[in-house]
């Protein structure tokens, strides 16, 4: 399976169960907002720090300083197997276009 199809298979188990996921109009801002909704058990949101930490570091991406911090301090509260997870999930939101990055 590729990081598509593994994407594809991610965002569909999700909404499936109805959760809010990163899409390409998001800001980095709003992708923050929706971060700290994962890292809190908030909205809607199961507390999943790896989730957190994905769109944390998708936020950052997109200029969110906030989400800089707080993607640092999850870092130093999760284990390296969660770490590789959270890194390869933002990777496959990246690669099939799901997130637009700022040039």
């Amino acid at each position: 399976m590729n990081a598509q199809e593994m994407a594809h298979d991610l965002q569909a188990g999700a909404q499936d169960q109805g959760l809010p996921l990163p899409t390409p109009d998001m800001s980095g801002d709003d992708l923050f907002k929706l971060g700290m909704m994962y890292s809190a058990g908030s909205g809607g949101c199961p507390m999943d720090r790896v989730s957190a930490h994905m769109i944390f570091n998708l936020a950052a991406m997109k200029g969110s300083i906030e989400a800089r911090v707080y993607r640092r301090e999850m870092s130093q509260e999760m284990e390296r197997e969660e770490l590789a997870e959270a890194q390869r999930a933002a990777r496959r939101y990246i690669d099939q276009g799901v997130v637009r990055l700022v040039a």
